[in-house]
């Protein structure tokens, strides 16, 4: 299971042990890094994170304060030198709690929940979307489908037995469809885990199609189907 993350911490020495910890671990996916609360709640209104590591003691704006402020559905790890916080980082359902300075065995431990509460949540995720096309909304199986492509202003679904148009962005249908179902392959495709044939270096062959990896989602594609990239 491949985990996105981000690393709130106003601490220098202890954001850059904390960022080479995530960088060890192959499944998990850095995508920013802040050392104050208030730009990690501007950017998790408009991203979607599997995790936050967080610190508590931040100046202004606490790490309490932004899990208050902020309703991401992010699992949160906390990170501080303070344990009297520790009954309140509980109460707002935190996963784990680690105290400064804490060792990587200690910082896997805590990264493995994660990994077992996310993957319980993926065995009860929905099973279909619905998708507007011309003037109806189109119930579509998760299961049915094949690959997606960019067709300048829409987006063509390929399913098991059709295909539908759409002005959904690929950035809608990565929020709706799980990644562990559908992934971006390149800025034109995402394509279902589960209907690849084989893949060849930067290609990906479903059927007769032959579909291009791009740089920019090479790594996350690879770590998705526990692979390297070749």
């Amino acid at each position: 299971m491949h985990i996105s993350c981000i690393i709130v911490e106003d601490e220098p020495l202890a954001l850059e042990r904390t960022k080479s910890y995530v960088l060890r671990l192959p499944y998990l996916r850095l995508l920013a890094t802040f050392d104050n609360g208030i730009d990690a709640m501007i950017f998790l209104k408009g991203n979607k994170t599997d995790l936050i590591f967080l610190d508590i003691n931040m100046g202004e704006f606490s790490g309490i304060q932004l899990l208050e402020a902020t309703n991401t559905g992010s699992e949160v790890i906390i990170t501080t030198a303070y344990n009297e916080y520790a009954l309140k980082g509980f109460e707002l359902n935190v996963v784990d709690y680690l105290m400064k300075p804490y060792t990587f065995e200690r910082f896997i431990q805590a990264v493995d929940k994660v990994q077992e509460k996310l993957q319980r949540k993926e065995s009860i995720e929905k099973k279909f979307i619905f998708v507007k096309t011309e003037y109806r909304l189109e119930k579509l199986l998760l299961s049915d489908l094949v690959y997606i492509e960019g067709m300048r202003d829409y987006r063509r679904i390929h399913t098991l037995s059709k295909k539908i148009m759409t002005l959904k962005t690929f950035k809608d249908l990565e929020q709706e469809i799980p990644e562990s179902s559908m992934c971006r392959v390149h800025k034109s495709y995402m394509v279902a885990l589960d209907k690849i044939d084989s893949v060849e270096r930067d290609r990906i062959r479903i059927g007769e199609l032959i579909i291009p990896i791009s740089e920019t989602y090479k790594k996350n594609f690879f770590a998705l189907i526990n692979q390297s990239p070749k």
